[in-house]
C-alpha cells in the first residue's frame, strides 16, 4: 500500500502521510496535526493507530504556506516559526482540506468506508469544525486551540466525539475551557476531560510540556472509544 495519499483541491494538490495496518480493509483514523506539521510525534502517532488496526492518515494541513514543513517546539526559533504559520494560517480553508481528505480517505484501497478525526491543538479545533459540517464515526480531540471562538458550530455536532482539556492550559484558560465544556455538553454522545496539572499539548512527544501519565490515560481513552465507534 502507498504510505503517501494525494488530495486535489481547486487550489492545487496535497498530499498526506500514511500508515497501513498489517490488515485491510480497515477503519480509517485521519490525524490532524498541530502547527507543527506532519512530524515525528504526528508520524508516530500514525503508527500507533496502525498498529491498533486502523488506516492511519495524516494530511498536510500547512501546504499553503509551507508544504511539507517539520518542526518540533524545542527551540525559540522553531516555535516562533510555529507561531507564524499557526497566526497566517486560514482556518475556514483549512476545514475544506479535511473535508477533503475525509472523502478521499474513504475512498483509498484499504480502507473499509468507515472513518473517524483525531486533531491536536490547531487539528483539534479543525476536527471539532470538520465534525460540525459533516458525519464521521467517531472524532477524538486534542485541547483545541480557539474553539471557544466556533462554539456556534458545535451546535450542528452530531458524531460520537471525546475531548481532551488540560487544567493549566496557558492558550485555553478557564472561562473558554468552560465555555467550551459548557457547548459541548449539549451534545449527545460527548465525553469530556479534564487532566489536572497539566499545561497545553501533555500529549507532545517529546514536547516540553509533556506530561507520561496523562498522555498515557488520554491515549487510554482515545484508544477505548475509537474501538467502541470502529471496532
Amino acid at each position: 500500500m502507498r504510505t503517501t495519499l494525494r488530495i486535489d483541491t481547486p487550489d492545487g494538490a496535497f498530499h498526506a502521510h500514511v500508515a497501513p495496518p498489517s490488515t485491510t480493509p480497515a477503519p480509517v483514523v485521519v490525524v490532524l496535526h498541530e502547527v507543527y506539521g506532519v512530524n515525528a510525534d504526528m508520524r508516530e502517532t500514525c503508527a500507533g493507530l496502525a498498529a491498533r488496526g486502523y488506516l492511519a492518515v495524516c494530511p498536510d494541513l500547512l501546504w499553503r504556506q509551507e508544504p511539507g514543513i517539520d518542526l518540533t517546539d524545542r527551540t525559540p526559533a522553531e516555535r516562533d516559526r510555529a507561531v507564524a504559520l499557526y497566526q497566517a494560517f486560514d482556518v475556514q480553508a483549512g476545514v475544506e482540506d479535511v473535508l477533503r481528505t475525509l472523502d478521499a480517505a474513504r475512498a483509498m484501497p484499504g480502507s473499509d468506508g468507515r472513518v473517524a478525526l483525531m486533531g491536536f491543538c490547531l487539528g483539534g479545533l479543525l476536527a471539532l469544525l470538520a465534525t460540525s459540517r459533516t458525519r464521521v464515526d467517531a472524532a477524538v480531540v486534542y485541547y483545541p486551540g480557539g474553539a471557544n471562538r466556533y462554539l456556534d458550530d458545535t451546535a450542528r455536532i452530531d458524531s460520537p466525539l471525546l475531548v481532551h482539556l488540560a487544567q493549566d492550559d496557558e492558550y485555553i484558560p478557564l472561562p473558554a475551557r468552560q465555555d467550551i465544556f459548557d457547548a459541548l455538553e449539549r451534545r449527545p454522545r460527548v465525553e469530556t476531560f479534564l487532566y489536572p496539572e497539566c499545561r497545553h499539548a501533555f500529549a507532545r512527544r517529546g514536547g516540553e510540556h509533556r506530561d507520561e501519565a496523562a498522555a498515557a490515560l488520554a491515549q487510554q481513552r482515545s484508544a477505548a472509544f475509537l474501538g467502541s465507534y470502529l471496532a
